[in-house]
């Protein structure tokens, strides 16, 4: 049996993907209060998506209706979310982000762009161009690839 070549191209990609990925949560692990990148992702999906309740939070994040709740109790209890009433249902729980929230989702979207920001310095003008029309192409590839 022989031994697949590996894609070299994939292989670095992976490689670059790796340390975007590294950057990407360095960058929010110094915040405050302290949280798991669940609970991040969490509180952006429902910045991201206003008027979210906990049902559609649990399906976007791929979670348990019960993980999603005590998710959801601990970005309560810390002042970033906060739980109402839905105004056209009375019976369904609408998730809001807080000012303290959106003041920490903030500060992360800026540590992430210096750290962003600091890579694409130590490129030549030309890498970057390149890395541009490369993510463009790699984004309309993934795009066609898309189940209907």
């Amino acid at each position: 049996m022989t031994t697949p070549v590996p894609d070299t191209f994939a292989d670095q990609v992976l490689d670059a993907v790796e340390g975007l990925v590294t950057l990407w949560f360095a960058a929010a692990e110094d915040i405050t209060p302290r949280m798991s990148t669940r609970q991040l992702l969490a509180l952006q999906t429902v910045h991201r998506l206003p008027e979210l309740n906990l049902t559609t939070l649990a399906e976007h994040l791929g979670i348990a209706l019960p993980t999603a709740s005590r998710l959801c109790d601990r970005l309560e209890a810390a002042g970033l979310l906060q739980r109402t009433v839905q105004p056209h249902s009375r019976r369904e729980i609408q998730l809001l982000v807080t000012s303290h929230g959106r003041r920490l989702l903030a500060d992360v979207t800026e540590r992430r762009s210096r750290s962003l920001a600091g890579v694409f310095d130590a490129m030549a003008p030309g890498e970057r161009d390149s890395l541009r029309h490369g993510l463009h192409a790699f984004e309309r590839a993934r795009a066609l690839r898309r189940p209907a």
